[in-house]
């Protein structure tokens, strides 16, 4: 499956929890994750998403690195079904 696909998956399965999943844009900081994704009760996780069977760039492993270590939850998403796996472990309900 291709990334548009699931990002758009995950976005409305997001939005289906009461949350918000926007586009996560850095100017000047490249390799950051794709998507913020933001559930009530002060849920937050970062998300990069690729196409089916495809892995992050080493730069995207990197910051993926940097923001665990300050304690933000990072995942890579690669098919539909990690979506509810992801949103899971957030502490959500995925539907």
């Amino acid at each position: 499956m291709n990334e548009k696909a699931i990002e758009q998956k995950l976005v409305l399965a997001v939005k289906n929890m009461g949350g918000i999943a926007p586009k996560f844009v850095s100017p000047g900081f490249d390799g950051m994750p794709d998507r913020l994704i933001l559930l009530p009760g002060g849920r937050i996780a970062f998300v990069e998403v690729k196409a089916s069977g495809k892995k992050p760039r080493p730069l995207q492993l990197a910051r993926h690195k940097l923001l665990q270590g300050l304690g933000f939850k990072v995942y890579v998403l690669d098919s539909l079904a990690g979506i509810k796996t992801i949103l899971s472990d957030m502490g959500g309900d995925a539907k």
